[in-house]
């Protein structure tokens, strides 16, 4: 579907990712190609690992790798990208990765399959970073292509019918548009002009709509124990927007007076 998208509208812009990788010079063509692979295979291993944990870990684990997540993409980009820390961040960094110690007490398996999803998609998030000049959108094309290859071994070796039922192919649409092709064209474009750890900040919508889900539709228990680390890794959050939050409040009781 993204590559029909391309075909069909976007020749210019496919054109001119072409012409630009012919004049790269062999090296940075390798690296290129590289990193390309790289990210098709981390964002891979995030969905593979993050649909196994929804359906035989647990919701609340999937949840809290991406309450995790920005925070681990803010660290991933400080020591990989050397990109700036305040130390008010570097405090929500430290109490989050409290939280994450407290949890393995309690749950370790789970904690496991949290920090395995955050860290494929963390750095999956700084591997887009350090790709710049290319088109988005052809690029999230290239990715799933090389995303389809990879998993084909699995299919070939699954014992499990071909689906028809048109139940099924109405949701695997659903999920591939609106949940899938739409949102990583959104990050992928929003890294253009924005720091990783800022755009982490928006990740926060994922966690907080699945907890719900987990305990007020799937009726998954929670006990003190857990509901402390989570509060814990909340005020993380709390303190790693805290110049966010304030520059947001700021901007509207100006827009007010």
């Amino acid at each position: 579907m993204v590559w029909t998208t391309i075909l069909l509208f976007r020749k210019d812009a496919l054109k001119k990712d072409i012409s630009y990788v012919k004049l790269l010079t062999s090296k940075r063509k390798i690296k290129l190609l590289l990193l390309t692979v790289f990210s098709a295979l981390l964002i891979t291993g995030n969905w593979f690992t993050y649909i196994y944990a929804v359906n035989s870990v647990s919701l609340k684990a999937a949840a809290f790798a991406y309450m995790v997540c920005p925070l681990l993409t803010a660290l991933c980009g400080f020591l990989i990208l050397k990109e700036r820390l305040t130390k008010t961040k570097v405090i929500a960094i430290v109490i989050a990765f409290i939280s994450i110690i407290l949890l393995a007490t309690g749950s370790l398996h789970e904690v496991i399959w949290a920090v395995i999803i955050a860290s494929f998609y963390a750095l999956y998030v700084i591997t887009l970073k350090v790709i710049q000049n290319v088109d988005k959108f052809n690029f999230l094309g290239v990715q799933l292509i090389l995303s389809g290859l990879i998993m084909l071994p699995m299919y070939l070796l699954s014992s499990n019918s071909f689906p028809t039922e048109s139940f099924f192919w109405w949701h695997i649409f659903l999920i591939a548009i609106v949940f899938t092709i739409i949102p990583l064209f959104l990050n992928s474009y929003a890294l253009v002009g924005m720091p990783s750890s800022a755009l982490g900040i928006l990740i926060y919508l994922n966690p907080i709509v699945a907890f719900a889900v987990a305990f007020f539709y799937f009726k998954e228990k929670i006990d003190i124990h857990q509901l402390f680390a989570y509060l814990l890794l909340l005020l993380s959050i709390f303190i790693f927007n805290l110049q966010l939050l304030k520059s947001v409040f700021t901007r509207n009781s100006n827009h007010i007076v």
